[in-house]
């Protein structure tokens, strides 16, 4: 058996991260994107300082819950960077555990091969402003390849599979029209808006901002709903 993913994170029950579904969260660690929002930045930069948990808890775990438990989401960091992804997920549904994927888009190749392993029940991706290069690079704070992303947008969207696009957005970065060009390139399939939260961000500076005024949220959340 080929060496497995280090667990870095096991939430035993979320109502959030499933729509519609009550799971566990595993969290991989590391990441290829520097989201200046970031929340979740010690697990992207500094996975090591974690301790891994081991699989064998993990699979006990769900195995009790597995009564009333949908399934378990697999999120990071960014997941699709562990080079045994596939061999975590293999096990899962040996398990008989369904799989939704939190991603960013950047690895289609990794992802698509997952979808033809039949090894994902949903996938939820981050797409991070419109694509636009200069916006995109913004906003996670490196430089990406775009036609990647589009190639994992049109993945996503052919693969038959329920699944979610999701943008976090702050007024610093994202305005309405940026939010209506996102909303259009992703037409046809469900979409979320998250406010963004001021609370310890991977860039400082950003502490300092503030999320969308409650009644523009809502404005914009109409937009994509």
């Amino acid at each position: 058996m080929s060496a497995m993913p280090a667990i870095k994170g096991f939430l035993e029950t979320s109502f959030i991260d499933w729509p519609g579904c009550l799971c566990s969260v595993v969290f991989l660690g590391g990441c290829n994107f520097r989201c200046p929002f970031c929340h979740n930045h010690p697990l992207v930069l500094a996975p090591q300082s974690f301790a891994t948990i081991p699989l064998d808890h993990v699979l006990k775990r769900l195995g009790e819950m597995r009564p009333w438990l949908g399934g378990v989401c697999v999120t990071g960091g960014e997941p699709t960077l562990a080079p045994d992804l596939a061999e975590l997920l293999r096990t899962f549904k040996a398990a008989g555990v369904p799989v939704k994927l939190d991603t960013n888009g950047t690895r289609p190749a990794v992802l698509e091969q997952l979808l033809a392993e039949g090894l994902v029940a949903m996938v939820a991706m981050d797409v991070k402003a419109p694509l636009d290069q200069a916006k995109y690079d913004t906003c996670t704070g490196v430089g990406v390849d775009l036609a990647a992303i589009r190639q994992s947008i049109e993945c996503i969207k052919s693969s038959g599979l329920p699944h979610q696009f999701r943008m976090t957005v702050l007024p610093r970065l994202h305005t309405e029209a940026d939010i209506r060009a996102w909303r259009d390139t992703l037409a046809g399939s469900p979409l979320k808006l998250q406010n963004f939260n001021p609370q310890s961000p991977l860039d400082g500076e950003f502490a300092k901002e503030k999320g969308f005024a409650p009644d523009v949220f809502a404005r914009l959340q109409a937009l994509v709903a």
